[in-house]
């Protein structure tokens, strides 16, 4: 592992007080924000990041929690309840990167990373590329990882 993801690493196990004000104003902004730079530049780079037009972060925050469905009030067969069988099937990874895609529908999902999460948030920095946009068509190294995943 490199310097800064040991580092990030340190810093989510010891829950210390630097990235504990970083979620404090986040929280404070828009569930979808974009960013200027990356804040795991190491993460963001392997996933295809370079500081170039075309090329955009995302900071996603989605609402941590259960996913169990509350229990009807009335009356109702056991198996009618519709309890049970209720399953997570998607993380919150995937959660927030659907809705960033949502947001973004003209760009193409790189990748995605998680930064931090707290009782109530998770956030997580999406990389969109503009696969329409002509600095994105000259990489070489782009065009191809674009190709793939579309």
């Amino acid at each position: 592992m490199k310097y800064q993801d040991l580092s990030w690493l340190k810093l989510w196990q010891e829950n210390r007080a630097e990235i504990r004000k970083k979620a404090v104003l986040w929280r404070k902004q828009h569930s979808l924000t974009k960013i200027d730079k990356p804040s795991r530049i190491k993460r963001a780079r392997r996933l295809g990041y370079k500081a170039k037009p075309g090329i955009i972060i995302v900071r996603m925050r989605v609402g941590a929690g259960g996913m169990r469905k509350n229990r009807p009030k009335g009356g109702r067969r056991p198996k009618h309840l519709g309890v049970s069988r209720i399953k997570g099937r998607t993380n919150m990874k995937q959660v927030a990167e659907n809705r960033v895609a949502q947001r973004y529908s003209n760009m193409t999902i790189l990748g995605s990373y998680f930064l931090y999460g707290d009782s109530m948030h998770y956030w997580y920095e999406v990389v969109l590329a503009d696969q329409y946009n002509s600095n994105v068509i000259k990489d070489i190294h782009l065009k191809n990882r674009i190709a793939v995943t579309t």
